[in-house]
């Protein structure tokens, strides 16, 4: 009797001190270096937000948060990976538009829940799309460009960064409010799209001002119009899709941080902050002013939210334009 009265004390005793040891244990998080899962090739404007980002937490945190790029499946492959790792903090993802609002609905067999299996920890930016077009188009303008779509139908080929990526959503919404037809050519990644799209392969393309600025300012490609509802500074005198006869037309890339499910509170509250505070570092906000990029930085709940308006609004667009994987 005496031993089991022993052994139960001390089965409780353990029991009583592990909440202190998991809290202690969470507090020193990171323990290790930490990899930020990019769904996309290099070269895109996903791409240039992680590293952006990552670049600071690196500072502040005291351990390597390396940007890792795992294209394919429309985000499926590196969405997978993340919410099979173990929820510890050391293992994260960029999610965005495509992988957390269309792929729910665009895909039918998705290993994962976006809702279940992941915990969102913040919104880090919204970047303005911008719709661009090779410069043999013969087209001048966004209304030229329309025009000149819709009298060569099946003749224009638009290439993104893959499938329920920003671009094919962009482009998809914008071909179903002007009734143009357009052939979607997916690449893995911005970056081999563009290649393509600057030799004339492809015709035209929407992406964000990170990818695009340099080849618009050289004269290699073309702005016609942007997504947003009003115009923006870096490029002040291309006109919003909106007023050029499209009311309420909207459309931006967004990007945010993701956890596994089951990641303590704890962690995810305090990289929510380390995030807050790496966007506000003179690196990042001077970056996303010259991208026209919007940082984020805000509680978990508030990615939440904001990620839920995004499926209503999305699964509606992808119903209508009957967006389907290439």
């Amino acid at each position: 009797m005496t031993m089991i009265n022993r052994r139960d004390a001390i089965a409780l005793a353990g029991a009583a001190m592990l909440p202190a040891l998991q809290a202690r244990a969470q507090s020193n998080w990171p323990t290790k270096p930490i990899r930020f899962l990019v769904p996309f090739a290099p070269g895109g404007t996903s791409e240039i937000v992680a590293r952006s980002v990552a670049a600071e937490l690196t500072k502040q945190l005291g351990h390597n948060v390396f940007v890792e790029n795992k294209p394919g499946g429309a985000g499926v492959i590196a969405m997978q990976e993340t919410a099979k790792a173990a929820p510890d903090g050391h293992t994260i993802i960029l999610g965005h538009v495509g992988t957390l609002a269309v792929n729910p609905y665009m895909l039918s067999n998705q290993p994962y829940d976006v809702n279940r299996d992941f915990v969102p920890v913040t919104l880090l930016a919204k970047v303005p799309n911008v719709f661009v077009i090779h410069p043999d188009v013969p087209a001048k303008n966004f209304r030229e460009f329309v025009a000149y779509a819709k009298q060569n139908p099946g003749k224009l080929n638009y290439g993104s960064a893959g499938n329920a990526s920003a671009g094919h959503l962009a482009m998809e919404y914008l071909k179903l409010v002007t009734g143009m037809y357009m052939t979607h050519i997916p690449y893995r990644g911005t970056g081999p799209q563009l290649t393509d799209l600057l030799a004339g392969r492809t015709q035209a393309s929407s992406a964000g001002m990170p990818a695009l600025g340099a080849h618009i300012r050289s004269g290699a490609l073309r702005a016609i119009a942007v997504g947003t509802q009003s115009r923006i500074s870096a490029l002040p005198d291309v006109p919003t899709v909106a007023e050029m006869g499209y009311k309420n037309f909207e459309t931006s890339q967004w990007y945010g941080i993701l956890a596994p499910a089951g990641t303590p509170a704890d962690i995810v509250k305090k990289l929510q902050e380390e995030s807050y505070k790496a966007l506000r570092s003179s690196a990042v906000t001077e970056r996303f002013a010259t991208d026209n990029a919007v940082g984020g930085g805000g509680p978990a709940a508030e990615f939440s939210t904001f990620i839920k308006s995004e499926q209503t609004i999305w699964s509606d667009i992808v119903k209508r334009a009957s967006i389907k994987p290439d």
